[in-house]
């Protein structure tokens, strides 16, 4: 009873306004550790209070719209068996058809090195190799950089740490897999499982050299993505990977057919 409001005073009183967003209440909570945060309104007044409960469902709907805009689509904004099949298709199509017409610069780069193709049919054999390993390490990158920037692991004036990293991973990562690509040529050559011709020692150095730079610049694609989208105010999560893929798909091909080029002039092509 003769307790002074002074000693149990809370010299560290946190609280978030009832204009706040959903993000800011997710770093207060995160930053501060409290199971309840008083919410007040512009000019200070107790409206209420929010709780660790509440919080997780927003950061679960959270998690979750950044993990469908990861899939290459907007937001449901409900549960999926409560979504209408004409949002579904909205949604879902939009998305799919900016990354169909994006796929269609593929096809026009196919076409564009349609003389070398015609001259080298061996090249187009690893095609969807080389393609694939790019995407796929692009989309890998953009998923840690996403996680990392939601985590606050990362900030905005961090993208040179990634560049440089991402630049060293990205090769050492294309070496790895040039290296399997390049042994399996070989092997296959000699065990006489396919007859990649008589340049397939060069065949093999192509794939090599062309997954070194077609892994190496979807992985550093893919980080610096989020990076740009942050900065230009947009929410990083749509770097989708689909979206990270088609990109490196395009640009692999021409990565591919110009290495092909530059090894393979004066013998197959």
């Amino acid at each position: 009873a003769d307790t002074q409001v002074l000693e149990i005073d809370d010299p560290e009183l946190v609280s978030v306004r009832a204009t706040d967003d959903r993000d800011a209440v997710l770093k207060a909570f995160a930053k501060y550790d409290r199971t309840a945060l008083p919410v007040t309104d512009d000019h200070g007044y107790l409206l209420g209070i929010i709780t660790a409960d509440d919080v997780l469902d927003i950061a679960e709907q959270r998690a979750t719209e950044d993990i469908q805009r990861l899939g290459g689509s907007e937001a449901l904004g409900a549960s999926y068996l409560d979504v209408s099949l004409a949002t579904m298709l909205r949604k879902r199509g939009g998305w799919l058809a900016a990354l169909f017409i994006g796929e269609m610069l593929t096809a026009t780069a196919m076409g564009f090195f349609e003389t070398e193709i015609a001259r080298a049919v061996v090249l187009a054999l690893f095609v969807p190799l080389i393609i694939s390993s790019g995407g796929n390490s692009g989309s890998q990158a953009t998923s840690l950089i996403i996680r990392a920037l939601a985590l606050h692991e990362l900030r905005l004036r961090d993208w040179w740490k990634v560049f440089g990293r991402e630049i060293v991973a990205g090769v050492a990562l294309g070496a790895f897999l040039g290296s399997i690509g390049f042994l399996r040529i070989v092997l296959w050559q000699h065990l006489h499982f396919t007859d990649y011709g008589p340049h397939y020692v060069l065949v093999a150095v192509t794939v090599f050299g062309a997954l070194i730079g077609v892994v190496g610049f979807g992985t550093l694609t893919g980080s610096m993505l989020p990076f740009m989208l942050r900065r230009l105010g947009f929410d990083p999560a749509t770097a989708s990977a689909p979206f990270v893929a088609t990109l490196v798909d395009v640009t692999g091909l021409c990565i591919y057919f110009g290495i092909a080029l530059l090894v393979l002039r004066g013998t197959l092509l």
